[in-house]
């Protein structure tokens, strides 16, 4: 049915557009994980409060006399998005509850919402899952079209409050660099930088544009290759890591958050892959990464972001291709490279501007030649690499909704034309990564554990790494005595100025780094076995 421009609101926006369409349809499903039960929690009169203000929450898509389509308010019945699932009886062990809520959340991924109802839903689970250590667990899912994960993630964190003291507001973690550069290095870092800006724009834009268009990534233990692959049963799995930990890593490394932790899951990445097929451990694989475009750090209230028409609600995101390194180019007894690369390649990328010219580029290609074009390209470009990575910065204190505390809180993609997408999430100090994997293709549970064995080796490395730094500052500034040792009777004594031809060599500065090299890298020569446990 078509409707004329008076009767409708504002034009969807054209990332929107392409959002949903006979190419793809993208849905973001966040999940909040309660330490008590939720039977009594007022969710009607919560989700009032939070939605029913929002445009895009009361209204549906639909298409004006050119086609084009448009927001048409409508009248919401809150009780129709409210899907509150009954497993099974009452006495069950809570792994049976654990394979019911997999079993759901595996079929909520797959399914449409319907186009006659704004496109959000709030499913209440009210059982417990013992993975997850939660009594009780909502999932909202919002369609892409409404907003990205910046601006859907606003809305959901404007409705919660801070646990320990709701006056205070909530505060988020820092994404910025350990290293700060003297200032003499810092201008060579620019020199450097402006130098090579012209030939990393043309090298980074042209290989984003290649792999949009011709090149495709070798189908691997990650990457099934199949046609529709948006359309088959995925099973989302979780690996949670310390931020502590996180930022021990980024202070010795001198990189980002992003950097470590996106260095970390390409290690365990290519550990998985070798385990399931050697050979494609040479095999071309290559991360699509989502990056947000707006300027600001922290979230806003949805009411600004609402404010004017070029405010900060909706899709404003854009992508770039990270290759993902191979285990033929960096060896397993090499870790902390595969975080370097990571954090050369995102550094390169971000100052290259073909993030921003990719973004105008798709604008380009919607005004031209319209949504649904727009769509099959980015469909195209999704398919033809390995995997999706997105990432987004939760609270560091505890929340909590209706005085309902809340323990856990991720999010995931669903529509991906892709067998492995990874989500990103810092919440009370601890960093979940989601992993939505194709069933019957991907083995999740070895994937997530060759992950969580990769953070275990790059903290390890990280940490020997800072200290043989430290020892060698240390020998530098407090060389030893000029003192020769010699072994009597079992019990070391100092030996003779002139020491006989019988005494052993005499023990230099460089050996003794060099044993501080062997002790702490120890753990290195372990797994140049090829082994990890």
């Amino acid at each position: 049915m078509e409707y004329f421009e008076e009767e409708l609101n504002e034009a969807v926006s054209p990332n929107g557009q392409c959002f949903d369409n006979s190419f793809l349809s993208l849905y973001i499903l966040a999940f909040l994980e309660f330490q008590v039960a939720i039977h009594d929690l007022p969710i009607l009169s919560l989700l009032e409060d939070a939605f029913l203000s929002i445009p895009h929450f009361t209204s549906i898509m639909v298409d004006d006399e050119r086609g084009v389509k448009r927001w048409k308010p409508v009248e919401v019945k809150l009780e129709e998005h409210i899907i509150e699932p009954k497993f099974i009886d009452d006495g069950m062990s809570d792994d049976s509850y654990d394979k019911h809520f997999a079993d759901y959340i595996s079929m909520m991924l797959m399914e449409n919402l319907s186009p006659t109802k704004p496109l959000w839903q709030v499913h209440v689970i009210k059982y417990p899952t013992s993975t997850s250590n939660a009594a009780g667990t909502l999932v909202f899912k919002f369609h892409h079209a409404i907003g990205d994960g910046y601006s859907l993630m606003g809305v959901i964190l404007s409705s919660l409050q801070r646990a320990e003291d709701t006056s205070l507001p909530l505060s988020f973690p820092s994404l910025k660099s350990s290293s700060k550069p003297k200032n003499i290095s810092r201008f060579m870092k620019r020199m450097s930088h402006f130098l090579s800006m012209p030939f990393n724009f043309v090298s980074e834009f042209g290989w984003s544009l290649l792999k949009s268009t011709l090149f495709e990534d070798d189908e691997t233990p990650i990457r099934s290759g199949v046609e529709a692959d948006e359309f088959r049963r995925t099973k989302l799995s979780n690996v949670v890591f310390s931020m502590d930990h996180i930022k021990e890593i980024k202070s010795n490394l001198g990189v980002t958050i992003n950097d470590a932790i996106t260095g970390i899951i390409f290690f365990g990445i290519r550990l998985y892959m070798q385990n399931i097929d050697y050979r494609s451990r040479a095999l071309n694989s290559t991360a699509l990464v989502i990056a947000n475009t707006r300027k600001v750090k922290d979230y806003q209230r949805v009411q600004d972001m609402l404010k004017t028409a070029k405010g900060d609600w909706g899709n404003q995101i854009t992508y770039y291709h990270v290759s993902v390194p191979k285990l033929q180019d960096i060896p397993i007894s090499s870790p902390l490279q595969f975080v370097r690369k990571a954090h050369n390649s995102i550094k390169r990328k971000k100052s290259s501007y073909a993030p921003p010219l990719i973004t105008k580029l798709l604008r380009v290609k919607n005004k031209l030649e319209g949504p649904e074009a727009l769509a099959k390209y980015i469909h195209g470009t999704m398919r033809k690499s390995s995997l999706l990575i997105s990432n987004v910065a939760g609270p560091i204190e505890q929340m909590s909704w209706a005085n309902h505390p809340i323990g856990g809180f991720f999010f995931t993609l669903a529509g991906i034309p892709q067998s492995l997408v990874i989500t990103i999430m810092s919440y009370m100090g601890m960093l979940r990564v989601t992993i939505a994997t194709e069933e019957g293709f991907i083995d999740e549970q070895k994937l997530m554990q060759y992950i969580n064995n990769a953070f275990e080796i790059v903290r390890h490395e990280s940490i020997a790494k800072e200290n043989i730094s430290k020892w060698n500052k240390f020998f530098v500034k407090n060389p030893p005595s000029p003192l020769h040792l010699i072994e009597e009777n079992s019990i070391l004594v100092e030996s003779p100025s002139n020491p006989s031809q019988q005494d052993p060599a005499p023990l230099r500065t460089g050996q003794g780094v060099f044993c501080t090299i062997l002790f702490f890298g120890c753990s290195q020569q372990f797994y140049q076995g090829g082994h990890v446990h």
